[in-house]
């Protein structure tokens, strides 16, 4: 791992040599920093790591990408600056009422969050997916368990377009059965257990308040091999939950309903905002619902292609879905859920520096 890196770090720097303009500063930024990326396919390689050496080998990508981030901010601020110097000394006439100043923009408060879970859940060998925002009722739903005229598809009351069959997606949940069958080849012919997490855009016929909006983000995980069990789910929530807050949080798993999991829980953590003592956007009741979780039911492993009628249990598996949107509420201590969406720069330029 330590030459891999060192190779990187060597092709960045002849790379950062040569860029002189935004457009090779901004294909450096996708060679390294991009979903696809230099950095991304290195975060992939350390589900071939020994298990003794994978929290170091992880210290060592993220200070090599904490690196390429500072040096690529450093040499975007170059050229701007340069940029400016041009305009004002180089330009045949000068409008002294034009803006000169470039103000630094900011990363909205959930893609922080989203991004920082990426790199939480890449460092446990998880891959990161994407998927689509439009669905059909299959993968929303009957793929997941939960066939049509089921009572469980009222707490899920979602946006239906024109086109027979399509809908916004109304959970993360959504993309269970796809990525199941990208990654059962690899479970069952070379015993890669699927590990993946994949965020994304939901939307539901919600009355808003300080806690409920009808457009949130979610992230869904799941992870599947022989023997998963309860423990397992517990063990890579805490351990998340521990990096993005930085400290131990009190956490509660009660039973939960959930046609796509058996058993099914709900995981709440008590809400950072009041300390558990209750304000509005934990409804006064001192914990904040955050990750619906449970082990996968036999029939969705069946619909995505893993386990077979004859041998419905060969594979065991967890699924959870994480609010991004309620956890960065708790993260950066925001009191009502609608201020994500509300475009108010005043509050959200705040992020600036983060």
């Amino acid at each position: 791992m330590k030459e891999m890196i060192q190779k990187l770090k060597s092709q960045f720097e002849t790379k950062l040599k040569d860029v002189n303009d935004q457009k090779s500063l901004e294909d450096l930024r996708l060679d390294f920093l991009s979903k696809k990326g230099q950095i991304t396919q290195l975060m992939k390689e350390l589900s071939k790591v020994p298990n003794e050496q994978k929290k170091e080998a992880g210290q060592l990508i993220n200070s090599f990408k904490q690196e390429v981030l500072e040096r690529y901010e450093g040499k975007k601020e170059q050229l701007i600056s340069l940029q400016e110097k041009l305009l004002i000394d180089g330009a045949e006439s000068y409008d002294d009422s034009m803006p000169t100043g470039c103000p630094c923009g900011s990363y909205h408060p959930i893609t922080l969050v989203q991004r920082e879970l990426e790199d939480i859940f890449e460092s446990m060998g998880f891959d990161v997916e994407d998927y689509n925002e439009i669905v059909d009722d299959y993968h929303c739903f009957e793929a997941l368990n939960i066939p049509k005229y089921h009572p469980a598809r009222d707490m899920q009351d979602t946006y239906y377009l024109t086109t027979k069959n399509q809908l916004l997606k109304s959970h993360t949940s959504a993309a269970q059965n796809a990525i199941l069958k990208k990654y059962g080849k690899d479970l069952k012919e070379k015993g890669r257990p699927i590990r993946a997490v994949f965020p994304g855009r939901c939307f539901r016929n919600e009355a808003i308040d300080a806690c409920h909006e009808n457009t949130f983000f979610q992230m869904e995980g799941i992870m599947v091999d022989k023997d998963i069990s309860v423990s397992n789910l517990i063990y890579f929530m805490k351990t998340m939950l521990s990096e993005v807050f930085s400290k131990e949080v009190t956490v509660r798993l009660r039973p939960g309903f959930f046609p796509f999991v058996e058993p099914g829980f709900e995981l709440d953590i008590q809400c950072l905002i009041c300390e558990g003592e209750g304000c509005s956007s934990c409804k006064n009741s001192g914990w904040l619902e955050l990750c619906p979780c449970g082990m996968i039911h036999p029939n969705v492993l069946k619909y995505g292609g893993i386990n077979t009628e004859e041998n419905p249990y060969e594979y065991t598996g967890f699924a959870f879905g994480l609010g991004l949107t309620r956890l960065a509420m708790m993260k950066y201590g925001v009191k009502d859920i609608r201020t994500f969406n509300s475009g108010d720069l005043s509050s959200l330029s705040q992020f600036v520096s983060r």
